[in-house]
């Protein structure tokens, strides 16, 4: 997992910088960023500008879409794809688990999205999970969660914290929880920004992966500033513009980004070199299996159902 800093969704109080109205007040604690850690922010989130009636009516329009990537069927394989990139698996659901720090950055990267100690979405996960089970293995590490939160330390959650998460992901209570702050955080708010600029099933998946893998940030090498970058070279397929072309375009600006990242692992950009580009250019819009692809130098196969 290689995103730098996660400006947590729904990212209200960032962006009432730009559209006014909202407050620190109207957020959960839950969903509330490490603002003091956030650089300047370039991009505003779409989904969260306009009045209460044009937000309603935006939703409106998203729900009469088809499913697209927000289909069963078609979410199982972006979690697949989603896991080959990150953890070399198509078994995600083996990563519930899963935690170490990879010496990027971010501390502690956990679970089925690589929730981060240092980028805030781990923080939120523990603190929503434990506000419905207090009584859970990892509630007091908490103040640990919060006191490192947007740095890579380990303060507070050594020795005990690994163990603990790895236990608690043994409980399908846990594993629900990690489901829904994925959801809630990446997967259905980059799905309908994608319906949104009228991208088909391929087109949802690439904008999910960019929010997996850089965070819903507003910065320029956030999702947001990413999808800015694209838009100021192409169209998006709702502007009139050609949906390949617009793809292009944001797997480009996407790419330059992960080139300017630390680590060796965190240059590699195979999920776009050998699998979205590809995709991308067999014109697959509909990410349709069977699936082939190349990531961290592994061949991966998806077959049809």
């Amino acid at each position: 997992m290689t995103r730098i800093l996660l400006v947590a969704a729904p990212v209200a109080i960032a962006v009432s910088v730009f559209i006014g109205g909202g407050g620190e007040s109207d957020v959960p604690l839950a969903d509330r960023p490490n603002m003091a850690s956030q650089a300047p922010s370039h991009a505003a989130n779409p989904l969260k500008a306009g009045s209460a009636s044009e937000q309603k009516a935006l939703e409106a329009r998203i729900a009469k879409l088809p499913p697209g990537l927000a289909d069963p069927a078609k979410k199982e394989i972006a979690a697949r794809l989603v896991a080959s990139a990150d953890n070399s698996t198509l078994d995600w659901r083996g990563q519930y688990d899963a935690i170490e720090d990879h010496g990027d950055g971010n501390g502690y990267t956990a679970g089925v999205v690589g929730f981060c100690s240092g980028t805030n979405d781990m923080l939120q996960l523990v603190e929503s999970y434990t506000t419905a089970h207090p009584d859970n293995g990892l509630a007091r590490y908490l103040p640990a969660l919060r006191k490192v939160d947007g740095t890579d330390s380990h303060e507070g959650l050594d020795p005990g914290f690994t163990d603990a998460w790895a236990r608690e992901a043994q409980k399908p209570s846990f594993r629900k929880a990690q489901d829904e702050a994925r959801d809630r955080i990446y997967f259905d708010p980059a799905v309908r920004l994608a319906k949104m600029d009228g991208l088909g099933t391929l087109g949802q998946f690439i904008y999910y992966d960019a929010m997996v893998l850089h965070g819903p940030g507003l910065e320029a090498d956030g999702f947001y500033g990413i999808r800015q970058a694209a838009m100021n070279k192409a169209k998006t397929a709702a502007e009139g513009g050609d949906e390949k072309a617009y793809l292009n375009a944001f797997l480009d600006a996407g790419r330059a980004v992960m080139l300017t990242r630390l680590t060796r692992s965190e240059r590699d950009t195979s999920r776009i070199d050998t699998e979205q580009r590809e995709f991308l250019r067999n014109g697959n819009m509909e990410l349709a299996a069977p699936l082939a692809w190349r990531t961290n130098g592994e061949t991966f196969r998806i077959p049809s159902s």
